[in-house]
């Protein structure tokens, strides 16, 4: 049988998450065409092409899809196994800053596996809006920030993934858009809200924002009682909750992008294995 090298897996998933050999040969500290024919060979094992060109950048095939979902599987437990084997324990306090919306579904997860494999290191987790993160002298506090991007931008530094912004509602909007559209969101400057209301307008759709929270479990209860829809980052839509689809009264979202920045340089064995982590975690969500 034959084996998949993690090598070339992790060359691999890490193409599949910035769309560059490029960037993927500066962050592996590798040659271009050594990335190039890792890839190679790895498509010669599975048989399979993995990747198309889409202008200047490169895209999944349905079988990269298929390997993204097995490779970044088969990293994370091959990082974890490292870590428990062969070197001293890791120890640290790591002060992380995420949207709020990451905070009660994918991110929760995240956190609880990382400390489960490292229990010496300790996590300060602060939740706001992006923007609110990235401000002076806030954003000094945290050693990592997991933040969006209005467009995608895989080329910029700690740029993760990206991910498709999603109309969410309750049964009462699945097949019944009112003419004057009832907003929940958080307070501006929220790139969801700013989205939302810039192409609304452009349709001409009426709508209210009839609900300003920041926090997700607020909006999710606003929700659950009727009150509006929201939009969300399509990989943090809670369960229990509708996505619903494009319409005449509901343009398409497009994109945004999720990146991780590290706003005082500041590295360690602790801060750089979480920030693995969760590039790893939140690609194989998108």
């Amino acid at each position: 049988m034959k084996n998949l090298s993690v090598d070339f897996l992790r060359s691999f998933v890490t193409i599949a998450q910035t769309g560059s050999y490029t960037v993927c040969a500066e962050r592996l500290k590798r040659t271009q065409p050594a990335i190039s024919l890792q890839i190679k060979k790895l498509e010669e094992t599975v048989g399979e092409k993995l990747f198309t060109r889409e202008g200047n950048r490169l895209m999944l095939t349905l079988a990269g899809s298929k390997l993204l979902e097995y490779g970044t599987k088969i990293l994370m437990l091959n990082d974890q196994a490292m870590a428990e084997f062969g070197r001293p324990q890791i120890s640290g306090n790591i002060k992380l800053g995420i949207p709020s919306e990451f905070s009660t579904t994918l991110m929760p997860k995240i956190i609880r596996r990382f400390t489960q494999s490292y229990p010496e290191i300790s996590m300060e987790v602060h939740c706001a809006l992006s923007k609110d993160l990235l401000c002076e002298p806030l954003k000094n506090q945290f050693d990592l920030i997991l933040s969006l991007q209005e467009e995608p931008e895989p080329d910029q530094d700690g740029y993760i993934v990206t991910d498709e912004l999603v109309w969410v509602g309750g049964q009462r909007f699945v097949n019944n858009i009112p003419d004057k559209l009832p907003l929940i969101a958080a307070p501006s400057p929220c790139i969801y809200r700013k989205r939302a209301t810039n192409l609304l307008a452009k349709v001409k759709k009426q709508w209210q924002v009839v609900y300003t929270i920041g926090d997700l479990n607020g909006i999710q209860t606003a929700i659950n009682e009727g009150l509006g829809i929201t939009v969300l980052a399509k990989s943090t839509v809670p369960s229990g909750l509708s996505i619903l689809s494009p319409s005449p009264g509901l343009p398409s979202l497009g994109r945004i992008g999720v990146c991780l920045i590290n706003p005082q340089k500041v590295h360690s064995e602790a801060i750089d294995l979480l920030a693995k982590t969760i590039a790893t975690e939140l690609a194989s969500h998108a």
